[in-house]
């Protein structure tokens, strides 16, 4: 999206026109392959940082890109905005793969990062390199959180337009399992990343790019970083699922037709040459975005001059490959073609970041000296199921690999990866303490069997024993943020704990951060008998009573039903009672978006135990006096620390 001038497309007459630049986009292109014209002669690497933006007492989104920004001033072109408010991006600058270009990219990234931060400070903020930010809430992806630029808004509306259904679902299931509707795309503006880009000359492209697609899955599985969203241990690489699904525009139906998302990884080898993948995104994916096309391509070409295919380019910015051919022109005038990697996470550190990047341009040309024509060592479909294995498992996973070979993650890429990502460096002439810097970094995680989805899951996991959610994500985004100013690599990290709460202040806080979701209900029509039993079971004192599509309709607790059990010598003309008999009709109720503090003074004036919390009328989860207990206990036990 770094063409800054489109539009949602408001005429018949403005699509036509837009398809037909399009169109003459893909025969300029065509024209340019045929005869030549693409630079061949130098490779090139650049990337791009995506960050999160967090207040530092909280550690929830700050909103503040564009403040942040304007209090940058003018001059720094390569810090810009992204989809939410709180995000922003770096782009690094193109540099020749050879040399020290590795360790280059990374200190110019520090550089950037230092800088951002320099101005953060001053809004009590700091940036966050994290795959998806663990402190992240549903309401913070509302569109009020929309960067306020034009191509954002116009981006917006146009995937909206194409929904299929009522609204965008979020469907994913790992050590838990998240279940939740979304009323606009911005779900998009969860996943930040690193993305790496290496210049292909043409007649390498078809190989290059197929190779790409291959080691697309143990890169995802040595880099994964993103494995909480909203307070749920998901995939490993819980990104790759949550952009597809965030701008996912189609819906279930009786009959198995097969629709393409827009977030996708390919449906088969790349045979012919890069026209292929643009001539497949138009033919299936219909023009979101537009804009006033300036340049006429075909006549361009006639004069002997480089266009810039400003069509091709803006739809290519609407359809989200995970390795995007992109087109480009050099400081030369010459047009060169690229493959960008979009898999790698950002973070947890820019060390590691470097590491991902080593070792999948490594791999790439390794592999490329290897294997003239990837296809007939691997089917694309084993190639596809190892990607959405490795987004699910990391670490963990078992590929089928090269000529059917079943094996796992770390041994393939101990034994057949690394010494290839290696011979590759050596050929670009890479310095060689900036291969064993990176590539040592890959070979500890495997080795160590640690990404970063295994850190913060594991670290995840040992503080829900001892704290609630909300203090869980933001105890490991605590730990995070303190361990990446350090740049020690995430193999090396402890795993993070209670200590790392130190600054933790619930006062801001939403009731859904503290509601518990895992909830046991009753309906109006169950009997009084089961609903104590199931209380004293499972030990709770509020129930709450639920009709048959999930609304509120009333409240059990056991001071109700010890009452009802204290009279029931009294009560003989009915054989059984039930719920509705007894429960409190009209609870006094809370939405997920009450403040802690709002609702903590609403039982206390109320005199009442327990909040059910709504969203209208659906019943979504509880807080209860012991929540505050647990919460208030905790902030004394620090405050004493």
């Amino acid at each position: 999206m770094g063409f800054q001038k489109v539009n949602t497309v408001e005429s018949k007459t403005d699509r036509l026109r837009f398809v037909r630049s399009l169109l003459n986009d893909v025969q300029a292109f065509e024209y340019m392959l045929a005869n030549d014209w693409f630079e061949s002669d130098i490779v090139r690497i650049g990337a791009e940082q995506e960050m999160c933006l967090v207040h530092n007492k909280t550690l929830k989104p700050a909103c503040i890109n564009m403040e942040v920004l304007e209090r940058m001033g003018e001059g720094k072109p390569w810090c810009v905005t992204e989809l939410a408010k709180f995000n922003l991006e770096c782009n690094l600058d193109p540099r020749e793969f050879t040399g020290n270009c590795l360790s280059q990219m990374e200190a110019e990234n520090r550089k950037y990062l230092a800088a951002i931060q320099k101005v953060l400070k001053e809004f009590d903020a700091s940036y966050i390199l994290c795959g998806v930010l663990p402190t992240l809430r549903k309401h913070d992806l509302d569109l009020q959180n929309l960067t306020p630029k034009d191509r954002y808004f116009a981006l917006m509306t146009a995937i909206q337009k194409y929904l299929i259904g009522t609204s965008f679902e979020l469907r994913l299931e790992g050590i838990d399992e998240i279940l939740v509707k979304h009323d606009s795309p911005l779900l998009e503006a969860c996943n930040t990343s690193f993305q790496v880009h290496l210049q292909v000359a043409p007649d390498d492209y078809v190989k290059m790019y197929n190779i790409a697609q291959t080691l697309t899955a143990p890169i995802i599985a040595i880099s994964a970083n993103s494995p909480l969203v909203f307070g749920r241990r998901l995939w490993h690489e819980t990104r790759i699922a949550l952009f597809q699904q965030s701008l996912d525009t189609r819906t279930t139906s009786h009959y198995m037709r097969e629709r393409s998302p827009r977030v996708n990884y390919g449906s088969d080898w790349l045979q012919g040459d890069i026209t292929e993948i643009y001539k497949e995104d138009i033919s299936r994916f219909p023009v979101l975005l537009a804009g006033q096309i300036d340049e006429d391509s075909l006549a361009m070409i006639m004069d002997g001059k480089t266009p810039k295919l400003r069509a091709l380019q803006i739809h290519n910015s609407t359809v989200y490959r995970w390795n995007r051919a992109c087109y480009g022109i050099s400081p030369n005038g010459k047009p060169h073609l690229r493959i960008e990697n979009r898999v790698i996470p950002a973070g947890p550190t820019t060390v590691d970041e470097m590491a991902n990047a080593a070792f999948w341009l490594g791999c790439m040309v390794g592999m490329g000296d290897n294997y003239p024509d990837i296809t007939k060592h691997i089917d694309f479909v084993d190639t596809r199921d190892n990607f959405l294995k490795s987004a699910k498992f990391g670490i963990d996973t078992t590929f089928t690999w090269l000529k059917d070979r079943k094996v796992p993650v770390t041994e393939l890429i101990l034994k057949d990866l690394l010494p290839l990502a290696k011979e590759g460096l050596k050929k670009r002439k890479v310095n060689p303490d900036d291969i064993s810097k990176y590539l040592d970094i890959i070979e500890g995680r495997a080795r160590e069997h640690r990404t970063g989805a295994r850190w913060a899951l594991r670290s995840f996991t040992s503080l829900k024993k001892e704290v609630t959610n909300d203090e869980a994500v933001t105890a490991v985004t605590a730990a995070m943020l303190k361990k990446q100013k350090d740049n020690n690599p995430v193999h090396t990290w402890e795993l993070a704990n209670t200590s790392d709460l130190d600054n933790w202040r619930p006062t801001k806080m939403k009731v859904e951060e503290f509601m518990s979701t895992d909830l046991f209900t009753v309906q109006s029509d169950a009997l009084i008998e089961l609903v104590a039993e199931t209380m004293d079971w499972r030990r709770i004192r509020y129930m709450p009573v639920e009709d048959g599509k999930g609304a509120l309709i009333g409240l059990i607790s056991s001071r109700i039903l010890l009452r009802h059990f204290a009279h029931s010598h009294k009560l003989a003309d009915k054989e059984f009672y039930s719920v509705k008999d007894i429960m409190i009709e009209k609870p006094i109720t809370v939405t997920p978006e009450t403040s802690i503090i709002d609702a903590m003074n609403k039982m206390r004036t109320l005199r009442i135990g327990c909040l059910p919390v709504v969203n209208g009328k659906e019943l979504v989860g509880i807080i209860t006096e012991m929540d505050f207990l647990r919460i208030t206990s905790r902030l004394l036990e620090r405050e004493e620390k």
